[in-house]
């Protein structure tokens, strides 16, 4: 090759060398044009601009919760809140309104009555929906009067069942918008120290709690608002939704307190009442023979008839909230609740976590036996002679009837109608002695029934 094309050649290269070297860019350029290329490739694969022109209108649904430093917000979110409820408690009808409305229903009552019910038809129960005001409006529609339909020739509605209907959705506003107030996070639910707080200042306004000591209102709140939590919280989250609360007959059976000629038999049967607080709480500080405030297991033990099993007692003090091996008043209250209440499923729920050693998820013939091997030891105890187990064994599965004919899961348990049997069974001698001789104590209530009639 001649030196006049290997200059040729030298020069080119250099030329060439020399356009592809370009500036040096700075990080921040380089950043900047990284950020553009992205977004550029990025709108290209979701559609760009062929998206439907209402993508850019969506209002903003998502807000977050102030951090517990931004005081401004939080207090901001307080007021607003606070306003907003008030606004919502207006709307309510108040008692003068109310008045108005059952004079108006009672002036278009439609004839002929039905016994003493006093009864409306549709074009009456528009016309006072008219004359009743805005805030009644949204309780005249079609769809409430078809609720209430109840068979009537004329096809008219009770007034009285109509006002109750009324009277039922205004309380359940009105107890949704004071629990609201309570709800410091602002979520839709009560933590256990608002709720505590809600029933507190409740206590004034109930006249069947006016007799209990103030000293004893700590432990009254408490006993309350265990029922709540043990009901409502199965997860033991340590909140419970409003909604929850107002679905369930607790409140109601709270508010019930306010009926000053409340009977003895209802005061007794109510959880809430004082006489129920106070039994409760006597039965604590009765098992409570050291005078510590806490059970011990021994202490326990001599709980109701004193024959609950030391198997089953082992498996509360391992698997319940404890201090230093004994029971505080709190969980001692969970503890009643489920055996008060052992047809329950959140007390069924209770009771199948202790006996389900293993964490399996289901009982099997082996904790079975485990558990009814204690109720034989206290039958040798008591100088009788034991069961065997595979005649036990064989009845709880025929009652329960599992999916699984080797394990039983709670559910199990809960669809069957027979968990109060079964757990009784296995944790309690007086319940195994009941159930064994359940023929024996119905024909001897048949013939005291019968006696009675003679008499």
């Amino acid at each position: 090759m001649s030196d006049d094309k290997v200059i040729q050649w030298k020069e080119l290269l250099k030329k060439r060398v020399s356009s592809l070297k370009k500036v040096e860019k700075t990080e921040e350029e380089k950043k900047e044009e990284e950020i553009s290329l992205f977004t550029k490739y990025y709108s290209e694969w979701k559609g760009g601009e062929k998206r439907d022109s209402s993508y850019k209108n969506i209002p903003r649904f998502y807000y977050r919760l102030p951090a517990e430093d931004e005081v401004l917000l939080q207090k901001l979110r307080e007021e607003s809140r606070a306003v907003f409820l008030q606004r919502k408690s207006r709307e309510l009808l108040d008692n003068e309104e109310l008045q108005n409305l059952w004079f108006l229903l009672d002036k278009h009552q439609v004839l002929p009555m039905t016994g003493e019910e006093a009864t409306i038809n549709y074009d009456s129960f528009l016309k006072v929906g008219e004359k009743a005001g805005a805030k009644c409006k949204q309780f005249f529609t079609a769809r409430v009067y078809a609720k209430l339909l109840n068979g009537d020739p004329y096809g008219r509605i009770s007034i009285m069942q109509f006002f109750n209907y009324v009277m039922r959705k205004v309380w359940l506003h009105q107890t949704r918008i004071g629990l609201s107030l309570y709800d410091v996070a602002g979520q839709g639910y009560l933590r256990e120290s608002d709720l505590e707080n809600y029933i507190l200042e409740l206590i004034p306004t109930l006249p069947q709690l006016d007799g209990l000591e103030k000293s004893f209102y700590s432990f009254y709140v408490c006993t309350a608002v265990r029922k709540f939590f043990f009901f409502l919280d199965p997860l033991r989250t340590g909140k419970i939704k409003i909604q929850d609360i107002l679905a369930c007959s607790f409140l109601d059976d709270l508010l019930e307190l306010r009926d000053e000629e409340l009977s003895k038999e209802s005061q007794e049967s109510n959880w809430f009442s004082a006489p129920s607080a106070l039994r409760v709480y006597g039965q604590y500080l009765n098992l409570d023979k050291d005078h510590n405030g806490m059970l011990s297991k021994e202490e326990l033990s001599r709980y109701g008839t004193g024959t609950l099993t030391d198997v089953f007692l082992d498996r509360v003090y391992q698997e319940c909230l404890t201090y230093d091996g004994e029971m505080d008043y709190k969980t001692y209250l969970d503890f009643v609740l489920a055996l008060e209440n052992r047809k329950e499923p959140a007390a069924l729920q209770y009771i199948f976590k202790l006996l389900d050693m293993e964490n399996k998820g289901y009982l099997n013939v082996f904790a079975l036996n485990y558990f009814f091997r204690a109720i034989q030891d206290q039958m040798k105890l008591h100088g009788q002679e034991p069961v065997s187990f595979q005649d036990v064994k064989d009845e709880i599965f025929d009652m329960v009837k599992p999916k699984d004919p080797y394990k039983i899961t709670l559910q199990d348990l809960v669809t069957s109608s027979q968990g109060d049997t079964v757990s009784s069974i296995l944790i309690d001698l007086n319940g195994f002695w009941t159930y064994e001789n359940r023929e024996v104590l119905v024909a001897n209530d048949n013939d005291s029934s019968a006696d009675l009639d003679d008499t």
